[in-house]
């Protein structure tokens, strides 16, 4: 019974006494700016939990999150530390406005399966000249994946200033696109089997991060590919001493991570802008460190971490509103304490607690 509960430790109850002290610290903070902490964190899960629309949001958000919480933690179990999910989505919607732009005409059963692949496919095009890279010429990943960030940055806005932004127009994006070409929405999917809930700017990709997570658990644990890029995360000796060739993992494993990033721009360009315009990905890239730090890497956790970052998006506009001293700057801070509580203190918090256990 105690060997069960030591090895349930570290991925249940850590992360979540590390939220109660992360909460906890940041209600000393709200205290500080001189409101009141309990009516502060009731607001928050009100304004991400406390209806259907609500809800809708929170998930919205947690979706591009999920994507790019599978993106670091696949790199990350093979020993890389890929920060470029950013620029990855980035140039996925890219790839996907180019697509939609031009498939007017299709119907959209033909358009999402198609959308689907081109996002993965300029996803893992942008993260395959990094992995190469590191694998060819022994360049680390976190400088060149940080450069292809700022790259993939200035390349979109030439090509929406000067290319494909729409004629007569001053804001940098393109025309909207075609209905058909739109990922449907959940409260249209569920109005359809006679379901009403509250509109929201969720749609059909939430389904597909929910795939795509079930997909990466297989590969990780329960294919030999997985059991590869594992082995060589571990210890890239025993790996090479078992036939593995380092070079083929880091590659394969990068183009993994960049097409999981790249599905974003489903959430955000076909999903709720129908264009594309700059900086779209709003920072979910960098987000996914955090979620897939949190998340101890894990596809369950990752989900679960990203709803909890998606709560505090969606629940820190609807805080701003009522308390207008914790501005949206107050929620980064109260994201900044979850991130240093729960990577900093981890092991600050698993001695006494597995002590606690054998006693």
């Amino acid at each position: 019974m105690r060997a069960t509960c030591a090895r349930w430790l570290a991925p249940t109850a850590l992360p979540a006494l590390n939220l109660v002290l992360a909460l906890a610290l940041s209600a000393v903070v709200i205290l500080l700016v001189g409101e009141n902490p309990v009516r502060a964190l009731r607001l928050l899960a009100t304004g991400a939990f406390g209806n259907a629309e609500a809800i809708g949001y929170t998930l919205y958000y947690a979706t591009s999150f999920v994507f790019t919480g599978l993106a670091v933690a696949v790199a990350f179990h093979g020993g890389l530390f890929n920060i470029g999910a950013e620029g990855q989505a980035y140039i996925a919607g890219l790839g996907v406005a180019l697509f939609c732009l031009g498939a007017g005409g299709w119907p959209t059963l033909l358009v999402v399966p198609v959308a689907v692949v081109v996002a993965a496919a300029f996803g893992a095009g942008w993260a395959f000249v990094p992995a190469w890279l590191q694998a060819r010429r022994g360049s680390h990943v976190v400088i060149t994946t940080i450069m292809f960030n700022f790259i993939a940055s200035a390349v979109m806005t030439h090509l929406l200033v000067n290319v494909l932004i729409k004629p007569g127009q001053q804001s940098p994006e393109t025309r909207e696109f075609d209905p058909n070409t739109w990922l449907p929405q959940i409260h249209d999917l569920t109005h359809a089997i006679g379901i009403e809930i509250a509109p929201s700017p969720l749609n059909l990709s939430s389904l597909l991060a929910v795939v795509a997570s079930g997909l990466v658990w297989v590969y990780l644990w329960h294919t030999r590919w997985g059991y590869e890029l594992r082995t060589l995360g571990h210890n890239e000796m025993a790996a090479v001493y078992a036939g593995i060739v380092p070079a083929r993992i880091i590659i394969v494993a990068m183009s993994i991570s960049g097409a999981l990033a790249g599905l974003v721009s489903l959430n955000e360009v076909m999903g709720v802008q129908h264009r594309l315009l700059m900086n779209f990905v709003g920072g979910a890239g960098y987000v996914g460190i955090a979620v897939a730090l949190m998340g101890r890497n894990h596809p369950v956790g990752v989900v679960l971490a990203s709803i909890l970052f998606g709560a505090l998006y969606q629940g820190g506009a609807e805080l701003s509103f009522d308390m207008p001293k914790l501005t949206r700057d107050m929620v980064v801070v109260i994201q900044g304490l979850i991130i240093l509580v729960c990577g900093a203190f981890e092991h600050a918090l698993r001695r006494p607690i597995a002590a606690l256990v054998r006693a």
